[in-house]
């Protein structure tokens, strides 16, 4: 399984992005996906995942700001993120777990700053 993701940048507080993660290979069996984050010398923390029934679970630092969906027809998952904080700073990465194997795609850098 290969996860390609992308969509980061820089925005001023309050602002909006949204990630993608495309997944390549032997994706059958892929049951969870989800987007870790993490700030340099800080643990990787998770932000949200979902599973493939659609159930959806969130930290309590971004819940009521950021949305996970996927399309399966394209591979894809998404993070929306609205109302960007300063404290969102970070590496955001992407995570899939197959038939008990985690793959993680490299990471995209979200910067928000004023």
């Amino acid at each position: 399984v290969q996860l390609q993701a992308s969509g980061g940048g820089s925005v001023q507080p309050g602002g909006s992005l949204r990630l993608s993660c495309v997944a390549s290979g032997s994706i059958a069996g892929i049951t969870y996906m989800a987007w870790h984050r993490q700030v340099v010398g800080k643990e990787r923390e998770l932000v949200a995942f979902i599973l493939g029934g659609g159930l959806t679970n969130y930290a309590d630092s971004v819940k009521g700001r950021f949305t996970i969906s996927r399309d399966n027809a394209k591979n894809t998952v998404y993070l929306e993120m609205n109302g960007l904080k300063s404290e969102d700073t970070a590496v955001y990465y992407c995570k899939a777990s197959r038939y008990g194997q985690d793959y993680w795609g490299q990471g995209t850098q979200v910067t928000v700053s004023s």
